[in-house]
């Protein structure tokens, strides 16, 4: 088995709490990072496990998982855990891991979940919607596009959708005065939401446009905890970006949170001025050319 055979790899380094005397990782660990990579695939098929779980009325409980040893992982070795989805079946889907050092091969893994009712925990057929996802996630590059759908639009067309994110990420998440976060700018503005497959929506952002003419300001942006550092956030400034272009903009300005303006200087915008508080969050003004 090689890494050339996996989609997906999750990269971790071995901590001094997983090892022995000997510094080498305890047996144990290596099924928790199997458990660990299989919740960063939900998030590669853009997936929210939990919500996604509740809105199928279904949930995968662990049937098997075995473990097979070539070799020792030993104190900060930097491994990479490969997962296919080799399977689905009626009501079971295989996977079949690996973890790598480099190129060596140390464990090899097979895990068998069965969808099933989460009262009851009979068994269910998996849904549609699941199983073509899994099945287009490893079907390569091309079909794994389609896992999410973004939409430009105004309000009325994606205020449902966006007030639902934002109301998580600003109202509940980062306590923002739900009188705060809505002002007539909305009706205006150009927004764009972002949809998983099961058609939850995950990530917006809007487009303004500033005082000055010929600058556009993107604003509201918000993405879903669980689907952070995907590439959601960047496929929405992308998005507004276009539109900015379309409508002859010149430049681009945001406000972003100091937590974000990494993000923000990997796209191309640069800081502007001295840091402030906006609803009580740090803040710093940010600008991009079109």
């Amino acid at each position: 088995m090689k890494r050339l055979d996996f989609r997906f790899l999750h990269r971790l380094r071995v901590r001094w709490a997983e090892v022995d005397m000997q510094k080498i990782v305890f047996n144990a660990h290596y099924l928790m990072y199997f458990d660990t990579a299989i919740s960063d695939y939900w998030r590669a098929l853009a997936l929210p496990y939990e919500e996604a779980m509740r809105q199928l009325g279904g949930d995968l409980y662990v049937k098997k998982a075995t473990v097979e040893f070539h070799a020792s992982a030993r104190m900060d070795d930097q491994l990479e855990v490969g997962l296919r989805c080799a399977r689905v079946g009626n009501s079971s889907v295989q996977f079949i891991g690996a973890i790598f050092r480099g190129e060596e091969l140390l464990i090899t893994s097979e895990l068998i979940y069965v969808y099933a009712d989460p009262v009851s925990q009979t068994s269910r057929p998996v849904p549609t919607v699941l199983r073509e996802l899994l099945v287009d996630f490893e079907a390569g590059e091309a079909a794994s596009q389609r896992l999410t759908t973004l939409r430009v639009g105004n309000w009325a067309e994606l205020g449902e959708a966006a007030s639902r994110v934002r109301t998580e990420v600003f109202v509940r998440e980062q306590h923002i005065p739900a009188e705060m976060e809505w002002d007539e700018a909305d009706q205006t503005a150009v927004h764009a939401v972002i949809y998983n497959r099961l058609g939850m929506p995950l990530a917006t952002g809007r487009l303004l446009s500033d005082k000055e003419p010929g600058v556009g300001k993107i604003g509201r942006m918000a993405v879903h905890r669980a689907l952070r550092g995907t590439r959601l956030g960047s496929d929405l400034v992308s998005a507004l970006s276009a539109a900015a272009r379309a409508r002859g903009d010149h430049e681009l300005v945001l406000h972003a949170q100091r937590s974000a303006e990494g993000f923000y200087a990997r796209l191309g915008f640069l800081a502007r001025g001295e840091p402030y508080d906006e609803v009580g969050i740090p803040h710093v003004t940010m600008g991009k050319p079109l």
